[in-house]
């Protein structure tokens, strides 16, 4: 039973960090205002080499880079080996 309701809470987050990536406000062109000699001006800032801006999900985790990848999996990995064995004696 506590393995099904794990689960499950994994499958609705999991749903809703796709429904925020799909929205222009993760996927779009990110940029930050910056003033440079006294204009406001707006310059892009990816937040990592290689962002490519309006993409979809899926194509998102194709350009995130390979160690990038491998640190999300092992996290989760860890989460799941610490959680396993939490609650027997």
């Amino acid at each position: 039973r506590h393995a099904e309701i794990k689960h499950g809470r994994v499958a609705m987050a999991g749903f809703l960090g796709f429904c925020a990536q799909s929205t222009p406000l993760v996927a779009g062109e990110h940029s930050l205002p910056f003033r440079l000699r006294g204009e406001n001006s707006v310059f892009p800032t990816p937040p990592y080499r290689g962002f490519v801006a309006d993409v979809s999900p899926q194509e998102q985790w194709d350009n995130i880079p390979l160690y990038g990848k491998l640190q999300i999996i092992t996290a989760i990995g860890m989460l799941e080996s610490y959680g396993g064995g939490a609650g027997e004696p």
